[in-house]
């Protein structure tokens, strides 16, 4: 039997690097050293759980990463745009170090998040107690979109048929929905009236919130229809679900409305 191949996966108790985690985790192919700031908080405890080897390391400091990756085949990198609000420090923290060193790496790109209807997406109830608002400023051009949640199998996949994947960039996407669209589907499913709230991002942006500028930015450049593969998607992932899908199994997370 061939030894497993040992995959270091980067911020691993967050929904990117959790999901990965558990998903190679099922797959007998590889052996999992999940990486992390605190092993000892219940994520990190919890995935040592589930069979991963749990280790320190910050992506700040280079030795802690070095050591972290001893003895990979591969590893699996997440950066945190909501630590430090720039675009330029998260591309910097990954994909410039290993093009400038000559690292073979796929770029795997998310869409927007469906567990995001449950915090920066979060519905607002209107004054008069009639629809809830969703107010993610995008117009009427069509916002892909995914479950964090199924992001693994689709790494798994990758790491599977390298060949195939390494140098490219991959634009994920299980759904490609106008708001109003996002607002039906909310309304089918949770039995209450969603509409879009048809904010601009320039009024997004001065909401007052930490990182609602650059939030509006993110919004800004979704409207300009990054490229983003539904059909690649659900080959990566046969189960990948739609917003629909996800929702449906997620409606007890929104009792609070």
């Amino acid at each position: 039997m061939a030894a497993r191949k040992l995959i270091v996966v980067f911020g691993a108790t967050g929904g990117q690097g959790g999901s990965v985690v558990r998903a190679l985790l099922q797959d007998a192919s590889f052996q999992v050293r999940a990486v992390t700031r605190n092993p000892q908080k219940p994520a990190g405890e919890e995935l040592s759980r589930l069979g991963a080897q749990v280790v320190k390391a910050d992506l700040s400091q280079k030795g802690e990463i070095e050591a972290a990756l001893q003895g990979a085949y591969g590893c699996f990198f997440v950066t945190n745009f909501l630590e430090h609000f720039s675009k330029d420090v998260e591309v910097q923290q990954v994909e410039e170090y290993l093009r400038d060193n000559g690292v073979p790496f796929t770029s795997v790109r998310m869409p927007a998040y469906f567990e995001n209807f449950l915090t920066f997406f979060k519905p607002h109830s209107e004054a008069s107690g009639g629809a809830y608002r969703l107010n993610i400023p995008v117009g009427d051009v069509p916002m892909d979109g995914m479950s964090v949640a199924d992001l693994g199998p689709i790494v798994v996949s990758v790491l599977k048929a390298p060949k195939d994947y390494l140098g490219k960039t991959i634009g994920l996407s299980s759904d490609r929905l106008t708001i109003q669209q996002y607002s039906e589907v909310m309304s089918k499913v949770l039995g209450k009236p969603f509409r879009d709230g048809k904010m601009s991002a320039e009024v997004y942006a001065k909401l007052g919130f930490p990182g609602a500028e650059e939030f509006a930015d993110m919004f800004r450049f979704y409207m300009m229809k990054p490229d983003r593969d539904i059909v690649l998607t659900r080959r990566l992932n046969p189960a990948v679900r739609s917003f629909e899908q996800w929702l449906s199994e997620n409606k007890e997370a929104f009792a609070d409305l």
